[in-house]
């Protein structure tokens, strides 16, 4: 969800979308009965980041059926249930980080997105969270050090992870029905991440998708069990938004590169998506808006079955984009990795 558009309509006094206020009203009759048969808020931490002066961090408010370990710790929200829980709007979340505190409020879906001005070193640090009604929960952020130089944003669906995302039959499929262990990382793709941190220590990593909030915690699952580097995940919400029927993908992507690109202005990115959407448009135009910030592109070229269920490939003219950035294709992780090596991008397999 962009925070600060639908913050800016709302306070300019614009009539919200039919879609939204009804989507409203709906989850405030399911918050009012989910509390009256004892459902509690829970915390769902996400991953953020962020520079020695600032961070911001992510997390969603949720309410749960109450279900305990054996150690008597809530059970963690999972598979289809993250979808069917429902979110806190408005909630309060009170957030303390290397002695500072204060109190944010989440977003129409229970999610935080929010930039702190709090000083930290460089490296991984842990943040305190919790609300008045629920357990306190714990999330990691990464601070980026200002001698950082390359950065690496990359796609999931089909670039990391194959799901066939654009077709939303597939899409719920592989979201509410199939185990997690079913899906398949694109080969050679963790490798190739793996070169990518190893060459260029301190390089931060950013996995911007398309991809619900509610799907994290199973996103993060399968990045570790597939050993791809840790960052924190920019997803995005469903459903209906302030003025539309639905949040607009690309839009959420061109703003969260915007972002970073002004955040870290001393950083290169290695930008990494696939060509089944739309990442070779909106990586070259990010590419001519920010020439500077941008070392390489690494496009991941669908295989025919691949690109079949996604709807098919959506090519660039490159030609028309600015020649001085390295742009690189192939089927796998391995070929990008030969690719990018053969330009100078990384070193070579040790």
């Amino acid at each position: 969800m962009d925070e600060s558009s639908s913050q800016g309509k709302e306070a300019s006094g614009q009539k919200a979308h039919g879609a939204s206020r009804f989507e409203d009203w709906y989850l405030s009759q399911r918050a009012r009965f989910a509390r009256a048969i004892g459902h509690r808020e829970q915390i769902v931490p996400f991953t953020g980041y962020g520079t020695t002066s600032e961070v911001r961090v992510f997390c969603r408010v949720l309410l749960t059926k109450t279900k305990t370990t054996s150690r008597g710790k809530l059970k963690k929200i999972r598979g289809w249930r993250s979808f069917t829980s429902v979110p806190v709007a408005n909630a309060q979340v009170h957030i303390t980080i290397n002695g500072f505190s204060l109190t944010l409020a989440a977003d129409r879906g229970g999610v935080i997105d929010h930039v702190i001005p709090v000083t930290l070193s460089p490296g991984w640090h842990t943040l305190k969270l919790r609300t008045e009604n629920s357990e306190p929960a714990t999330a990691k952020v990464t601070v980026v050090s200002p001698k950082a130089r390359i950065g690496v944003i990359c796609d999931i669906d089909d670039t990391v992870m194959v799901t066939a995302l654009p077709r939303p039959f597939l899409a719920a499929w592989n979201s509410f029905v199939r185990d997690e262990h079913a899906r398949s990382a694109v080969p050679g793709m963790a490798v190739l991440m793996e070169r990518l941190v190893r060459d260029n220590p301190g390089a931060p990593v950013v996995y911007l998708s398309t991809g619900a909030w509610n799907v994290a915690p199973t996103l993060h699952r399968f990045l570790t069990r597939h050993l791809f580097p840790i960052g924190p995940l920019l997803l995005t919400d469903w459903g209906p938004t302030h003025d539309r029927w639905f949040r607009s993908g690309r839009v959420h992507k061109v703003t969260n590169l915007d972002r970073l690109a002004s955040q870290f202005p001393g950083i290169r990115w290695i930008l990494i998506g696939d060509d089944g959407q739309h990442d070779e448009a909106i990586y070259a135009d990010f590419a001519e808006r920010h020439p500077k910030s941008v070392r390489a592109i690494a496009i991941r070229e669908l295989l025919t079955p691949e690109a079949i269920l996604a709807g098919g490939r959506h090519h660039v003219d490159k030609t028309k984009h600015p020649q001085s950035t390295p742009w690189v294709s192939a089927p796998n992780g391995a070929g990008l990795a030969s690719a990018l090596s053969a330009l100078g991008v990384i070193g070579r397999s040790r």
